[in-house]
């Protein structure tokens, strides 16, 4: 494909030399510059993404209850849950889906009843097996988003269901089977927010308070009314606008394991906001975590941790809005240092063009969305779930978005783009692989290695009229060279989610923060994934847990997938 296309640009510039006011020295730079280009990315003459959907054994279909996309509810779409439920080593996919609901879908469409979710098992042979009647994780409600995390300490992964309706949570038996605790440990969420049914679309974990338990944060959306016609435009869905929000919930977990919810009194109820999805880091590099709430079509939330209460401070640090001052559909937040200066950068994928946040390592944030060239591939395409990875293992960010249309089924182009270590991105996905040359209408999109061989693949949920979930193998066959981490706490997971590592190689370092659920209504691979280019060698590995525990290591050898563990190292 490299050589294609370079063959169609040698002719494209040499037919219009004269048009393009070129000198053959010139043009002949240029063909030199575009030959670097492609010979620095993966070296093959094939796509670095191929479809291999139905050869893995993966046959997901969502649907939104009926056959007219008609409401916010169906819209929305539902997510993807990568979690290795029961602990073979390879990561299995755990994928929502819509209902009919009565009072909100045709009814013509009631052969869409009681739609299952569904669990793929990884087989480690790059097929999978559905078995979530098997496991008893076939929830029949509308799901929207999933949170697997091992909160009872008992090594093996649960499963947090977050709904339109009560939520589930799936403790894990570790035979291979899941039980609801929900009710046990007070997570099922109220009845109702604003004397309308709850409606979930997320969940961070993380110990916020520091005493060694998880803690919840649930991400609520908006007041959902099946009634309701927009007077401004009555044929199309009212719009997200048109609704009360709900407030999202923040449950502190009890030393007997139960939650209790402590909202109010930490200063984060704010009862009409619209959450879409959730990221926790430690933005202001003071020790304790932070949260991004992106919110839509309100301006989004950066709550800073004070210790005892959180602050919200958006707009102080300027992340609240896009460019040009607007509140617009934003779905949530991704993190990772596009410029490679050792800070944790933010994009936020919205409905307009996006908004790109550099840290200026003061507290405070740059817009460089335009410079970027993040806004003029995202200009017009609807950017649902967006994710900052790298996957050609150069040792640099790059950025794949899932697109469509909210309010009208729209298809839009996918995007693949390119990071050349500095943030700025170039667009390369309809030269890379036919997906990206195909419209669809993407939702949640989850980043993951499922066949574990040290370069991040693909799979994306769609809500078009094919509704099939797209399963893209990465087939990157470069030299560079790669290393996965998975962080455990000493007592758990609470002082792993939110970590910060610190990758030395010679004068290079490289920042990265253990958080999976940094994408919209969806949890990626658990594993940390690091791309180190050409340089096989780490001088050191620095692990900031999330307690404020610092822990330096002599580099690991890389190419492979290990465990550390807070206190003892590598593990295995």
């Amino acid at each position: 494909m490299g050589l294609i296309f370079l063959i169609d640009s040698f002719d494209y510039i040499c037919a219009n030399i004269k048009n393009m006011n070129l000198k053959y020295g010139t043009a002949l730079f240029i063909l030199f510059a575009i030959s670097l280009s492609i010979l620095s990315s993966c070296k093959q003459d094939k796509p670095h993404f191929t479809e291999l959907t139905s050869e893995a054994g993966i046959d997901f279909m969502y649907n939104f209850g009926d056959y007219t996309y008609k409401n916010i509810l169906e819209s929305s779409g539902s997510g993807i849950a990568v979690f290795d439920y029961d602990g073979d080593g390879w990561m299995d996919l755990y994928m929502m889906n819509g209902t009919w609901l009565e009072g909100i879908s045709d009814e013509e469409g009631k052969v869409f009843a009681d739609t299952p979710n569904r669990l793929y098992h990884n087989q480690g042979d790059g097929t999978f097996k559905e078995l979530a009647v098997q496991a008893g994780v076939d929830d029949r409600h509308w799901s929207m988003a999933a949170g697997p995390i091992d909160i009872d300490r008992d090594g093996d992964q649960d499963l947090y269901l977050l709904n339109y309706g009560p939520n589930i949570f799936y403790r894990n038996n570790g035979d291979g089977t899941f039980t609801d605790i929900a009710d046990q440990l007070g997570l099922v969420g109220p009845d109702s927010l604003n004397a309308y049914k709850k409606w979930s679309v997320g969940v961070s974990f993380w110990d916020y308070n520091q005493d060694g338990r998880l803690d919840a944060f649930v991400g609520n959306f908006l007041a959902f009314d099946p009634e309701y016609v927009s007077p401004t435009n009555p044929e199309l869905m009212p719009h997200p606008s048109e609704y009360a929000g709900q407030a999202s919930l923040m449950y502190m977990q009890e030393p007997d394991g139960s939650f209790k919810e402590v909202t109010a009194e930490l200063e984060l109820l704010y009862p009409d906001s619209k959450c879409m999805g959730l990221t926790i880091f430690d933005y202001d590099q003071d020790g304790d975590l932070d949260m991004f709430q992106g919110n839509d079509h309100q301006a989004n939330f950066m709550f800073r941790n004070e210790g005892d209460r959180f602050s919200e401070v958006g707009v102080e640090i300027g992340v609240a809005v896009n460019s040009h001052g607007q509140t617009t559909g934003s779905m949530h937040g991704a993190i990772g240092d596009v410029d490679g200066d050792g800070l944790i950068d933010l994009l936020v994928p919205d409905l307009r063009y996006g908004a790109l946040y550099r840290n200026l390592g003061n507290g405070t944030f740059e817009d460089i969305t335009e410079q970027s060239g993040v806004s003029a591939a995202f200009a017009g395409k609807g950017q649902w779930a967006s994710a900052l990875f790298d996957y050609d293992n150069d040792g640099d960010p790059d950025l794949f978005s899932a697109n469509g249309n909210g309010e009208e089924l729209i298809l839009q182009y996918p995007l693949l783009m390119e990071n050349d270590g500095k943030g700025n991105f170039t667009d390369i996905g309809k030269a890379d692989s036919p997906y990206f040359s195909e419209k669809r209408s993407g939702r949640s999109a989850a980043i993951w290695d499922y066949d574990n061989d040290g370069d991040l693949d693909i799979i994306i949920s769609h809500v078009d009229l094919k509704a099939n979930a797209v399963l893209l193998r990465n087939n990157c066959s470069n030299d560079n060279h790669w290393i996965g981490l998975s962080l455990e706490g000493e007592d758990g997971p609470a002082a792993a989610i939110g970590a910060t590592v610190v990758v030395h190689q010679g004068e290079k370092k490289s920042v990265f923060i253990n958080q999976w659920a940094t994408t919209y209504l969806t949890n990626n691979d658990p594993r940390l994934h690091i791309g180190l280019g050409d340089n096989p060698e780490i001088d050191r590995l620095e692990i900031n847990w999330s307690d404020g525990t610092r822990e330096v290591y002599s580099g690991p050898s890389p190419d492979r997938y290990i465990t550390f563990r807070q206190g003892y190292g590598i593990v295995e």
